[in-house]
């Protein structure tokens, strides 16, 4: 049975006025991903993870399916695994703002966000070339604020943990507080904490005046952050309860910051399977997570957290009788185990795997396959019906679990099957990424003494 298709009509568009987020629609952007294992990189029909072409397909197929923005993840040093550099899933890529400096020349649109780390990166050189994608785009750059405050990744910058865990949000603010600064492309002086810097930007604004600011915090201090300085934030809660819990902090933070409940767009992470028949569904869920978790990346996936070596195990056995020789969890594991507690999550998982007769491999792709939405594309177009109409998030950040033909189903069939429904749009809102997010201008020109400075 093949899964991959694309001979199917192409979102129809048309040139009415169409609805923005916040007013019954919902809103796509692709999620690009950097080191990650639910990209299927084993089978034949994979493409590359750095080649060009790769990502021009990508972002052209989220162009015709009027996306509203291709993300790019990354990270400032591979992983490692039990000392060694992991080769088990996708990881290493051309820098952020070439890639995207490259997809501006051949896109027209969909707007260009590159994640950039606010710790490792010197805040003026980092403005400058943010601006200088969005001058060149004409308004569609955004930069995705991530922090990093481990001396395994501080290693490569000859700074190893100079940053305390409690001040990277500090931190990042002063660096925003810079860039915006140098976007304005006035005379500034800031003498902070981190940072003694007088100068005054290079450029002319672009058409959307700053790039947009996404963030991705999800604890209590990234959400207060976002309230703060984010355009844009991600999330993990894409059900429909969890959207809505996360909606109302969000909004009420964003007031408690002295911005309008609707100032900052939620996108939560999502994952889609599209197929054809309700029938074929099941197979096709499966083939993805068995795809996705090869028995190598089951076993690998316990040794990140058991922190020895557990080839000996079967990944289509039972989980391993030994306890795991760490007690806490270090930064090279990933996010998803920093700071676990390793005997105790290891306990939990035991009994999960005792209760429903779980192997190895059966687990693994339990725990990994929690998001996401999975039918035809009527049903699952069914499904977001009220998440864009009960507004509890303004769109999906998807990402697909195969490059670069990803994102075939969903332009091809789901996108369509919104626009029945009247929850997509059928064409393009304006030519900036904020036109297309409907968007104020930013955040820090509405502040008196900065619209006084640099008005």
């Amino acid at each position: 049975m093949s899964f991959f298709r694309d001979d199917q009509p192409a979102p129809r568009q048309d040139r009415s006025p169409s609805r923005t987020t916040g007013d019954g629609t919902i809103q796509f952007g692709v999620f690009f991903q950097g080191v990650n294992f639910s990209t299927v990189w084993s089978d034949p029909a994979s493409g590359s993870q750095t080649d060009f072409e790769s990502f021009r397909r990508v972002a052209q197929t989220a162009e015709r399916g009027l996306f509203t923005a291709f993300f790019l993840g990354e990270g400032l040093r591979l992983r490692e695994h039990l000392g060694r550099i992991h080769d088990l899933d996708v990881a290493g890529r051309p820098d952020a703002i070439m890639q995207l400096a490259a997809l501006a020349a051949v896109t027209d649109r969909i707007g260009l966000v590159a994640t950039q780390n606010a710790t490792y990166n010197d805040p003026v050189d980092l403005a400058h070339r943010l601006q200088s994608l969005d001058v060149l785009s004409g308004g569609r750059a955004a930069w995705n604020v991530v922090t990093t405050d481990n001396a395994w990744t501080g290693e490569n910058f000859r700074r190893g943990g100079y940053l305390d865990h409690a001040d990277r949000y500090t931190h990042a603010a002063q660096v925003i507080d810079i860039a915006q600064r140098v976007w304005d492309g006035e005379p500034f002086h800031v003498d902070t904490q981190y940072y003694s810097v007088e100068g005054r930007g290079a450029l002319p604004r672009s058409p959307q005046q700053h790039p947009i600011l996404f963030q991705a915090g999800d604890s209590s201090e990234g959400r207060d952050f976002a309230a703060r300085n984010a355009e844009v934030i991600f999330s993990a809660h894409g059900t429909f309860d969890a959207a809505k819990a996360f909606a109302e902090d969000i909004r009420a933070r964003t007031v408690a910051a002295g911005r309008p409940a609707d100032d900052l767009k939620i996108f939560p992470g999502q994952e889609f399977i599209v197929a054809d028949s309700e029938a074929e569904v099941a197979d096709k869920v499966r083939w993805v997570r068995e795809h996705q978790v090869t028995p190598q990346t089951a076993v690998a996936f316990l040794e990140a957290l058991w922190g020895t070596d557990l080839s000996a195990y079967d990944p289509d056995g039972p989980l391993p009788d030994i306890d795991p020789v760490v007690e806490i969890t270090g930064d090279t594991r990933g996010a998803g185990f920093r700071a676990a507690k390793a005997a105790e999550t290891a306990g939990r998982w035991r009994a999960l795997s005792e209760e429903r007769g779980f192997s190895i491999r059966e687990l693994v792709i339990h725990l990994s396959s929690g998001r996401g939405f999975a039918g035809t594309a009527d049903s699952v177009a069914d499904q977001l019906v009220p998440l864009a109409q009960e507004h509890v998030l303004d769109g999906f950040n998807i990402a697909p679990w195969l490059v670069p033909s990803g994102l075939d189903d969903i332009v091809n069939r789901l996108v369509p099957a919104l626009q029945e429904r009247g929850i997509y749009r059928t064409s393009y809102e304006g030519r900036t990424l904020r036109d297309l997010l409907g968007l104020r201008p930013p955040v820090s020109l509405r502040v008196p003494e900065r619209m006084e400075a640099f008005g």
